[in-house]
């Protein structure tokens, strides 16, 4: 009885082929295109409007690159949001931070509302995007970006205070309910604000002054009764 010797073939060891990595710099460019885009589509489409495929559509990409930056919509939009009340936060307190520590409440008050407005409605897609559609999103991701928006309004909080420390401020107003009123207000521009209308900063002085002092009429000056000679 023979015995065959059987010789093996050594095994080819498998190694997952590697996508070609993408550079830095590309690599944020790309990222950074992808926000920007979605960014103006989310504040000009609406959030469930606006799908992958429609924002890969308009970076010139395949749906499926944008999976190489993003897991998904939500992921995208969630970074969206957070740019956004970070450009605008970080825009209105360089602002009021360079006035002089004696300026008054209206200098305060119109520094402010001045800088919110050119935010939202000149500087970034990012700031309209997330006034409009923070309602829009699923709650996950407005839970996760609460903090965020408490800051800012804290911030707010705090320049009403200094305005009334100033005496500029009836003290028997509530000031919480006056800080939600402003806000508002300034939010609400982007429904309405046309540049031809008025610059921003028209609008916001009349806003400051509308806030500070009210819309009803005041009484005239009283005459001096003095003769001159």
């Amino acid at each position: 009885m023979s015995i065959h010797t059987i010789t093996r073939r050594p095994r080819m060891s498998k190694t997952p082929t590697r996508q070609p990595a993408v550079p830095e710099p590309v690599a944020h460019e790309s990222r950074r295109l992808i926000l920007d885009t979605a960014a103006r589509l989310f504040r000009d489409e609406g959030y469930a409007a606006t799908s992958l495929r429609d924002i890969a559509g308009e970076c010139g990409m395949k749906a499926g690159s944008l999976y190489y930056h993003f897991a998904s919509k939500d992921e995208i939009v969630a970074e969206v949001l957070r740019i956004g009340v970070e450009k605008t936060f970080d825009h209105v307190k360089r602002a009021v931070m360079a006035l002089p520590p004696d300026a008054g409440a209206d200098q305060l008050l119109r520094t402010g509302v001045r800088a919110h407005l050119q935010a939202m409605l000149e500087l970034h897609d990012y700031t309209s995007a997330n006034v409009r559609i923070f309602g829009q999103v699923p709650t996950g991701i407005r839970e996760a970006h609460v903090g965020r928006r408490d800051a800012y309004e804290r911030f707010w909080a705090g320049l009403l205070s200094r305005c009334a420390k100033r005496d500029a401020l009836d003290p028997a107003r509530n000031l919480r309910l006056a800080r939600f009123f402003l806000i508002g207000a300034m939010n609400a521009s982007l429904d309405w604000f046309h540049g031809d209308q008025a610059p921003i900063e028209t609008v916001a002085d009349e806003l400051t002054a509308i806030f500070l002092l009210g819309l009803k009429a005041r009484a005239p000056a009283a005459k001096s009764s003095c003769k001159h000679p």
